[in-house]
């Protein structure tokens, strides 16, 4: 988010920056949208932004934690136990709870101690769906 901001700051294209840092579109992209960035990448956005590793390293952990977009976020975003930071991460997840209530459902049929479980299940996989539409909607990943 930090690189975004400050690209954006300097009125720069995704492209722009990658031309002018030498790394590729996907990685400026990648770096954009939180994921982690090799030393080489830092290195070379941090020459293109005249600062140092350290302060970018330092400003992307602390604007996770302290901007008022972060905030305002609920507060299960906010609080995640699982350490989940994609939205790929959470779709599958997703898609696990439904494969295993639809399991457990069935499975209800010959034992049925195992139909309370089936909700439960269901209901973590609407969670989830809810979850990343939510992100989508507030453009959080």
């Amino acid at each position: 988010m930090v690189i975004k901001k400050l690209r954006e700051q300097k009125q720069w294209s995704q492209e722009q920056l990658a031309t002018l840092s030498g790394l590729s579109i996907r990685t400026i992209q990648r770096i954009e949208s939180g994921n982690r960035a090799s030393l080489e990448s830092l290195k070379s956005l941090a020459a293109v932004f005249e600062t140092n590793i350290e302060t970018l390293q330092k400003e992307i952990i602390v604007i996770d934690k302290k901007t008022e977009e972060w905030k305002a976020q609920p507060w299960w975003m906010r609080f995640n136990m699982f350490g989940i930071k994609r939205r790929k991460d959470l779709i599958v997840i997703e898609g696990i709870c439904i494969a295993l209530g639809f399991l457990f459902w069935i499975s209800s049929f010959f034992k049925p101690e195992l139909m309370p479980v089936t909700p439960a299940l269901f209901l973590s996989a609407y969670l989830g769906a809810w979850t990343v539409r939510k992100g989508d909607k507030d453009k959080i990943w």
